[in-house]
């Protein structure tokens, strides 16, 4: 008798991805010797022999591990156990609250972005090119909150007040003496969650400010290695000095880049602005156009840089200026001089300079670590942008701390190509998916964004109705797309998003009532929670089977079932609430012949409501069915 392995609460397809078990299988696959398993509280659990761990890497310091050069604090460990442990949740969708929903390729999910981190491990691992996050700066008002490491999903409800509990909502004082270690177990976990959803060609830029940016370096460079640090960027915010500063105007923040692999990642360039271009001359009206003069002399030792040149009027130049090197040897000099690439003054006794033709010069510009406020944008544009666009009331303060548009616009020329996969997951006000739109509308790209806001309650209801920072954020990013498309009237491109919200798992657990466990078994049967709806379980489908959220869904009636085949026929679900003996044959039947028509390239698994089948006799034909026609995974609810 064929057997269907039910998806129970608990069950590995019913959880985010186990990163803690992958990481043993990944050391057991290369030092089995390193491994060994002891009893804890009567259960298995897998322990790693640390003195063969350091035989095995050659460490002779062993007895010095205490001082080993690094960043501790107290919940260290605790904040490591945090991010292996998987999420139980789902992401419920909301297409009432999207845009474009059946086409859109972009993602706002509502939730608290440490359990929405770990349910997109398993869809998006190694696909995004880019994480840009604005996360709090730890000033002593910022929202942060504990993780509840029993019960995440049950914390974060009663945290945003979508539920009933003890547990209070409050800022990270600066007279708690846990100020940093709060801090840092916040964003410890997330940073290393985030880290294995980059592709290897990608980075993660971080804005920061002086109160943390220490702490946020030690912590990267545990995370991704030192090796991978690129920059730390000086973006000159204030466009006038603060007057009521106590000591020193602080005028800058900083945005911390760090690379998967610093070998392999390299920025875009940055175009070229007019103002640039413009310093393309042509006063010798050369056939090859514009260009700019390039000093021949160079400060860097050059053994073949140092000769006498002589002009075309015949003064003498003995050398390069003391302490340089001419950059091309005398036999180069000569070639370019007969190839009209020197310039020697229009009275032809100059010291003699390169000229670089605009036609030949790179596409763009190398990215520099100084971003003026004249080009990105300053503190004060960036709440006049949010106030105008939301149509704000005089007065009414949206957002505390949003970004230019212009400022989150160069972190994407840089670090996101036309096509990349672009995760925010601070999101605040949106301005990472106001500035990807901007950046799609100028260069046609197609860039996608994947977007996370905790829906941290206001003080007070918005004039509009905003009662969190994440109906803030929905609301811009509708008013931004229409924006876009006002602004770019032939740009044809995404401008749509899906709303997901961050919920409990619809699969039920087994939680019985001691005063009623004839009634807990019986309403046991029934392994969906409910007022779920079958959309919200093929959802859930999808992230714990590792589908991307944006894949197509199609239905289609079988046997008088509706039938959902995503991503073309990779999984196959029928979640009705009934399926009689009767109807087993016709339903297999119809389902093999559909996955045939739409000839996926890899296994098929196929789910069904547990509580639907009429009995084991349906259950058992219609998988052996099924499995004859290539369905191999068979799967209950």
């Amino acid at each position: 008798m064929q057997r269907i392995e039910p998806i129970a609460a608990g069950s590995h397809e019913s959880q985010s991805a186990d990163l803690k078990a992958e990481n043993i299988a990944m050391l057991k696959a290369l030092f089995p010797e390193l491994l060994s398993e002891r009893i804890v509280d009567g259960k298995p659990e897998t322990a790693i022999n640390v003195d063969v761990l350091k035989q095995l890497v050659g460490d002779t310091t062993a007895s010095d591990a205490e001082e080993k050069y690094g960043l501790n604090w107290h919940g260290k460990r605790r904040a490591r156990q945090i991010a292996l442990t998987p999420s139980t949740g789902t992401l419920r969708p909301c297409p009432d609250e999207s845009v474009d929903w059946d086409t859109t390729q972009n993602l706002m999910i509502e939730g608290d972005n440490l359990e929405v981190l770990k349910l997109l491990q398993k869809s998006y691992a190694g696909k995004v090119k880019l994480i840009y996050i604005d996360p709090p700066y730890n000033t002593g008002k910022d929202f942060v909150y504990p993780d509840n490491f029993q019960d995440s999903i049950k914390n974060y409800l009663e945290l945003t007040r979508q539920a009933e509990g003890g547990a209070k909502i409050s800022s990270n004082a600066d007279s708690s003496g846990r100020f940093h270690t709060d801090w840092l177990n916040m964003m410890y976990p997330r940073l290393r969650l985030a880290r294995g959803l980059l592709s290897d060609d990608s980075a993660i830029f971080v804005s920061i400010a002086d109160h943390e940016i220490h702490n946020l370096r030690h912590a990267l460079d545990e995370i991704f290695g030192p090796e991978n640090f690129v920059a730390a960027l000086i973006w000159h915010k204030m466009d006038s000095p603060k007057n009521s500063a106590i000591h020193l105007s602080e005028d800058h923040d900083y945005i911390v880049i760090y690379a998967k692999n610093a070998d392999v990642w390299r920025p875009c360039p940055l175009p070229r602005t007019d103002e640039m271009v413009a310093r393309y001359k042509n006063p010798d009206n050369d056939p090859r156009g514009p260009w700019l003069l390039g000093d021949l002399a160079a400060r860097n030792f050059y053994g073949q840089g140092r000769y006498a040149i002589t002009t075309p009027s015949g003064k003498v130049i003995s050398g390069p200026p003391a302490g340089s090197f001419w950059r091309v040897s005398e036999e180069k000099f000569r070639e370019l001089d007969t190839d009209n690439r020197i310039w020697w003054g229009t009275s032809g006794e100059n010291r003699p300079g390169i000229k670089r033709f605009l036609t030949e010069v790179k596409d763009g510009v190398i990215p520099q670590t100084y971003w003026p406020w004249k080009d990105v944008g300053s503190t004060r544009h960036a709440k006049q942008e949010l106030s105008q666009l939301m149509e704000a009331d005089s007065g009414e303060d949206l957002f505390i701390t949003p970004k230019p548009v212009r400022l989150i616009k160069r972190v994407l020329q840089i670090g996101a190509p036309k096509d990349a996969l672009v995760l925010d997951f601070f999101a605040g006000s949106g301005t990472t998916f106001h500035a990807a739109l901007t950046q799609n509308g100028e260069d046609s790209g197609t860039r996608r964004c994947i977007l996370v806001q905790l829906p941290e309650p206001l003080p007070e209801q918005t004039s509009r109705g905003h009662s969190s920072i994440a109906d803030v954020t929905i609301d811009r990013l509708r008013r931004s797309g229409a924006r876009v498309k006002s602004d770019t009237p032939l740009f044809s491109g995404d401008t749509g998003f899906r709303v997901f919200k961050l919920d409990t798992s619809n699969i039920r657990a087994w939680s019985p009532n001691r005063d009623d466990l004839e009634g807990s078994l019986f309403a046991s049967v029934e392994h969906i929670q409910p007022n779920r709806s079958d959309t919200d379980v093929l959802y859930e489908l999808l992230l714990k089977l590792g589908l991307n959220l944006c894949v197509p869904i199609e239905a289609r009636p079988i046997a008088g079932k509706t039938v959902h085949s995503i991503g073309g026929g990779v999984l196959m679900a029928c979640l009705e609430p009934r399926i009689a003996v009767s109807e087993a044959e016709a339903l297999a039947l119809g389902m093999a012949a559909w996955r045939k028509e739409q000839a996926p390239a890899g296994d098929t698994t196929a789910v069904f409501r547990d509580s639907a089948f009429e009995n084991d006799v349906a259950k058992s034909n219609l998988a052996a069915i099924l499995q004859q026609h290539g369905v191999g995974q068979v799967r209950s609810l």
